[in-house]
């Protein structure tokens, strides 16, 4: 079973509510853990405290397609505040140990500074970094704006003028290719330090994630559109051979009331493998009635027929096109029911699981693009779990944290990893010592900046309520399990564009798909480095790829009995990776 977050609690002032559907009482007992027990009619998941959608996998009988089963329910960060689950951890002590430490090991090296300079800080760093800011804000807000060029292109796939499969999908890499081209000679051409050239080329690399999801899933949409509808068609063809579509609503009618009579002997597998919970339950055959009206027959029957001889136009489904096929789901004849089943699993994937039900191309506004560039995700989907208010509580709090962490990382960098950058003639050895422990403080402090307090800052304006961009990934006992919690928004962008696109549409095995995601990714982090640095040594490219046979040999039965020492392995290669790197890229 999946474990779910709770959802319809008491809340403490300042809490925020989950827009989620009402609680569906049947076959949901509370047997005391929150977790997910059955699946309600509109698809979504039925817990004892409420409803969550989540993005459904897909996969086409005739391709094989699939997409990575990415959900998005409401979820919060482990250091949030606001976190009941973490508030009751009994290791939360250790969370305020380590900001008191830090504190106070900042504060003494300010008192040393001042008795020594006559200061606390130089600001020597804070001149470097801040140098050209108003030209690297004016090309960060150009970056950001040409990616609204995302939605008239997907309006032009919606509308069948540009065939995603493949003209458009040429498009789209072309484009990207050339916004990441121009960043990176850019950051060349004005010869910016270390620090503005690494942050536009890792923005650039989010906004380039971000509209390949956005694009990539409209035109799966497309082509999904365009299946149902020549699905459609060909059922409109099968009703013909059975005696046309009142007959066959007739048919389908009679034995959908045989399959939900108690007194009829029905086998179990033609009542289960209907997707019933795509259907508008009818139990007084209401709905039924007014199908098989000979009027209303003869205008579904005339509706069929156009999108027939209409196959090749962008033709989206209507309700009533959806409701006749889960009626045709239920008949006698196997080729009918499999067509009518076929085009139910084609039309779910145009709708999303939510409350708001958006079914597409509706989603397909400046509006909606506008939005989903706040949501911190790079993973784009229809509809996402929302919250009911933004709280302007929670924003300060975020804010206050975003610049005390600042403020400790700063003082880091400059009081201990700048003054103490490896040259040629040190110890190898020494400077890997001298690094370590800095380096690693720095890693903490800015993991904890960009993905508790940005990340929930964004989320909380654009009502997402996934928060979960993180997991416990200090408790990893391997890279792979590494690789999969400490950056989810990365992961889940990885898994369903990269990992699960090469499966599907290439047909590579598991190990081959997951080293080209590997390569990829240590491709683009070379590219970062290289951009920095202004060295190509593919020092961290080797030092990836080096990840994949660990990763084999982390999965030994003896290693994976010792989590102890999974998770020691782990750290040491941590804290010895980040001064490693330094070393070899600057003093080398």
């Amino acid at each position: 079973m999946l474990s779910a977050p709770l959802l319809n609690q008491e809340k403490s002032s300042g809490a925020t509510n989950y827009k989620t559907s009402p609680s569906v009482p049947h076959g949901a007992r509370d047997t005391g853990p929150i977790i997910m027990t059955t699946r309600t009619e509109d698809g979504r998941f039925a817990t004892t405290e409420g409803t969550l959608h989540v993005s459904k996998p897909f996969r086409s009988r005739s391709t094989k397609k699939f997409r990575a089963m990415i959900t998005f329910e409401p979820r919060k960060t482990h250091f949030d505040t606001t976190n009941e689950a973490s508030g009751t951890n009994e290791f939360r002590g250790f969370f305020t140990l380590f900001w008191m430490s830090l504190f106070l090991f900042t504060l003494q090296t300010y008192v040393s500074s001042v008795e020594a300079n006559g200061y606390a800080l130089s600001f020597a760093f804070a001149t470097m970094f801040s140098r050209h800011a108003v030209t690297l804000a004016l090309s960060d807000l150009l970056l950001v704006s040409i990616t609204i060029l995302c939605v008239p292109f997907a309006k032009a796939i919606s509308k069948g003028w540009i065939s995603y499969y493949w003209t458009g999908a040429m498009i789209q890499h072309v484009f990207q290719t050339c916004v990441l081209l121009i960043t990176v000679t850019w950051t060349f051409h004005r010869q910016w330090p270390w620090v503005q050239s690494g942050f536009l080329t890792l923005h650039s690399f989010v906004m380039i994630m971000k509209m390949y999801s956005y694009i990539s899933v409209n035109g799966y949409l497309q082509w999904i559109s365009r299946q149902s509808i020549d699905v459609l068609a060909e059922l409109n063809g099968a009703t013909a051979r059975v005696g046309g579509l009142e007959q066959a609503l007739r048919d389908a009618t009679l034995k959908r009331a045989q399959a939900a009579s108690p007194s009829v002997e029905t086998p179990l597998a033609d009542v289960t493998s209907t997707p019933v919970e795509l259907c508008t339950p009818d139990a007084e055959g209401l709905l039924m009635k007014s199908y098989t009206d000979v009027k209303t027959a003869a205008a579904l029957r005339q509706r069929l027929a156009a999108v027939s001889s209409n196959s090749d136009e962008n033709t989206e489904s209507e309700p009533m096109e959806v409701e006749v096929a889960c009626v045709l789901s239920y008949h006698p004849d196997e080729f009918v029911a499999g067509l009518a089943k076929e085009f139910l699993d084609l039309d779910s994937e145009l709708v999303s699981t939510g409350p708001e039900q958006v079914r597409w191309p509706d989603n397909v506004t400046y509006r909606n693009f506008a939005v989903y560039q706040l949501i911190p995700t790079l993973v784009y989907e229809l509809e996402y779990p929302r919250t009911d208010r933004i709280r302007p509580t929670y924003i300060f709090e975020k804010t206050v944290a975003f610049m005390g962490s600042f403020a400790l990382l700063y003082t880091v960098a400059e009081c201990f990893i700048i003054p103490l950058t490896p040259t040629p003639d040190q110890s190898f050895f020494r400077s890997l010592l001298d690094l370590a422990l800095p380096f690693m403080i720095a890693f903490l402090l800015l993991f904890y900046i960009i993905f508790e307090c940005i990340c929930n800052a964004f989320a909380e304006i654009s009502y997402f309520a996934d928060r979960l961009f993180y997991e416990d990934w200090w408790n990893s006992t391997s890279w792979d399990e590494f690789s999969r919690k400490w950056n989810k928004p990365v992961h889940t962008f990885l898994l369903r564009h990269v990992y699960a696109s090469t499966r599907a549409s290439y047909g590579l095995s598991r190990t081959t798909a997951m080293f080209f995601t590997f390569v990829l990714s240590a491709m683009a982090h070379e590219l970062v480095m290289a951009i920095v640095t202004k060295k190509i040594r593919m020092y961290l490219f080797l030092m990836q790829l080096i990840q994949i046979p660990l990763i084999l040999v982390s999965r030994a039965p003896v290693i994976q009995r010792n989590k102890l020492m999974g998770n020691v392995v782990f750290w040491v290669g941590l804290y010895a990776g980040f001064p490693l790197l330094c070393v070899a890229y600057v003093a080398y």
